[in-house]
């Protein structure tokens, strides 16, 4: 089975984006036989099917919908969820702050709903490798479904573990072996013995952590283990604008907020790094502060089984549906 081409004429089994007339996008699975209802009428599949990207088609009842291939941008924010995803602006700053390049060997720890692996896949090529590590199952089953779903296929270069990563590192990479090394997770500070351990001198380091006091810990203890460079942190803020005519302002709306970037490159072996000349600041805490930023303090946001499982039901089924039509146009 080979990836789904992204270009040419629609087939069956291609994602479609279908945008109507008030900006309204659903996404559906071209099927031989197939129809999408709405409101507004029925648009035949067979009516797309072997159509140009980008073609207008019109509905039963006249209304013209666009029809486009998904962007992985697109897909990522009308996937399955299992666990909330990595938006695409934070992707691109991972991508760009990590340095991932074609051939990388990367370490990817929680997949969550597979949506920055998607991404790392794309950058790493097929010459280079990427290892997911999950702790949750479910969430590593979304993922797959997810990745497949858009590939067409599981990626030969890509292995799920499920584990916790302290663990489950050392046992599927060698000491210094890894070039890069994502981290999503509650608390990455307890993982910095194994993530230097298993990366290669002068590879990064890269954390995505949601609030201020993880983002402290963690800087303070990379800064501990006295094994990395200084770590530079940063959010991403994007703000869309209405052009249309003279009316030209920012939205109403912007995407603020969604996490914290932060990024460190492992030393060589036996080197100190210089001290930085710094002006005065409050860099002193006690056990008591450092309480307050413990996991279970932070807090995890609960999940709901059921939208867990339901989640994990149409991953599959979109896998599924994506590897039928795929097997019956190969034939």
């Amino acid at each position: 089975m080979t990836p789904r081409p992204r270009s040419g004429p629609f087939r069956a089994g291609d994602r479609v984006q279908l945008t109507g007339p008030k900006g309204r996008m659903n996404t559906i699975s071209l099927a031989e036989g197939g129809e999408f209802h709405s409101h507004r009428g029925v648009l035949p599949h067979s009516l797309i099917i072997g159509r140009e990207d980008g073609s207008v088609i019109e509905s039963s009842d006249g209304t013209e919908y666009l029809a486009l291939r998904p962007l992985l941008s697109d897909f990522v924010l009308s996937m399955p969820r299992g666990a909330a995803i990595i938006y695409p602006k934070d992707a691109a700053q991972i991508l760009a702050q990590a340095d991932i390049f074609p051939g990388a060997r990367v370490v990817e720890a929680g997949v969550g709903s597979g949506a920055l692996s998607l991404w790392l896949l794309r950058a790493i090529g097929a010459d280079g490798t990427l290892q997911s590590f999950e702790r949750r199952e479910e969430f590593a089953e979304v993922a797959h479904a997810n990745v497949e779903t858009f590939i067409g296929e599981a990626p030969s270069n890509w292995s799920i573990h499920v584990g916790d990563l302290q663990d489950a590192l050392p046992e599927h990479t060698e000491a210094g072996s890894i070039d890069r090394i994502i981290l999503d997770m509650l608390a990455p500070w307890e993982c910095l013995d194994a993530v230097a351990t298993a990366l290669a001198p002068g590879g990064v380091l890269l954390c995505y952590i949601a609030t201020v006091t993880q983002l402290s810990r963690v800087a303070e203890a990379i800064r501990e283990t006295g094994r990395f460079t200084n770590p530079v942190s940063s959010e991403t803020l994007i703000r869309g604008w209405h052009v249309e005519g003279l009316a030209v302002r920012p939205d109403h709306r912007m995407v603020a907020h969604t996490g914290f970037l932060l990024t460190a490159r492992l030393l060589a072996p036996g080197a100190v790094l210089p001290a930085l000349k710094r002006r005065a600041s409050k860099t002193d805490f006690s056990d008591e502060d450092v309480e307050i930023w413990t996991p279970g303090a932070v807090g995890e946001r609960p999940l709901s089984e059921k939208g867990l499982r339901r989640a994990v039901r149409d991953a599959r089924a979109a896998a599924r549906s994506a590897s039928e039509e795929q097997s019956a146009d190969g034939q």
